[in-house]
């Protein structure tokens, strides 16, 4: 059977095991995240380890990353993945649930990143590794936000992706266990489009919300705007 990888500029992903394919949404979280003083990074569900390789490729060779995976063919093709890029040595995967992790590692992070499971209700799909990558019952948000709160270092930043809706609700919920937000961007896929994603960051601090827009496409399809071009040109083959 032919194998074909999503080919970036600096590394491939192979994504044939993974129930969630190579996406948007990781690329923009991997890209948007703030990498700036970290030394410890933790990715909470890598998939395929994109972000996790991502993040590799955006910081200093002295940072660690840490990547955690329940399902066991996710975690199987993370290995391949990091197995085959360049920055191997910084990149370990963990096969295990985030729960777990958080009760047994004694580690603090300063980038702890996540593109969680999001639907929090409806219908579910027969594939039961694909329900556990897009739905919430084997991660949901309050214990995101429990292990978040365990694993986040004083200074350190919390950054992920959620439709507008699921958001608005984890923010609430975030604030409850005192993990604030601290940076917004709201993503529409179109201009003529309504916002679907919020990428978001959280610290322990609370301070002023920083906000912003981005729009991937103009009108026509594969017309990227310069603000999706300038922040995924690292990466995309197709941007120059």
């Amino acid at each position: 059977m032919h194998r074909k990888p999503f080919h970036f500029k600096q590394f491939k992903i192979y994504h044939d095991k993974c129930s969630m394919k190579v996406g948007t949404d990781g690329v923009l979280l991997g890209a948007w995240a703030d990498t700036s003083g970290t030394t410890k990074i933790l990715d909470i569900g890598t998939g395929t380890g994109l972000i996790a390789i991502m993040l590799a490729q955006r910081t200093l060779k002295n940072v660690i990353i840490d990547a955690v995976e329940i399902e066991e063919n996710a975690y199987e093709q993370a290995l391949e993945n990091r197995d085959n890029c360049i920055w191997k040595n910084q990149i370990n995967i963990h096969h295990s649930s985030i729960q777990e992790y958080a009760d047994t590692t004694t580690s603090n992070y300063d980038l702890i990143i996540s593109n969680p499971p999001f639907f929090l209700t409806g219908s579910k799909s027969k594939d039961i590794h694909r329900n556990i990558a897009r739905h919430t019952q084997t991660l949901t948000q309050e214990d995101l936000i429990s292990s978040v709160s365990q694993l986040l270092s004083p200074l350190g930043r919390f950054a992920l992706i959620l439709p507008v809706e699921e958001g608005k609700i984890f923010i609430t919920r975030a604030n409850q266990s005192n993990l604030y937000c601290s940076k917004i961007t709201k993503v529409k896929p179109k201009i003529n489009k309504p916002f679907e994603r919020m990428l978001m960051e959280f610290t322990r601090v609370e301070k002023k919300v920083n906000f912003s827009e981005l729009v991937i496409q103009h009108e026509n399809r594969n017309d990227y705007t310069s603000a999706y071009v300038d922040l995924t040109r690292g990466f995309y083959t197709i941007m120059s």
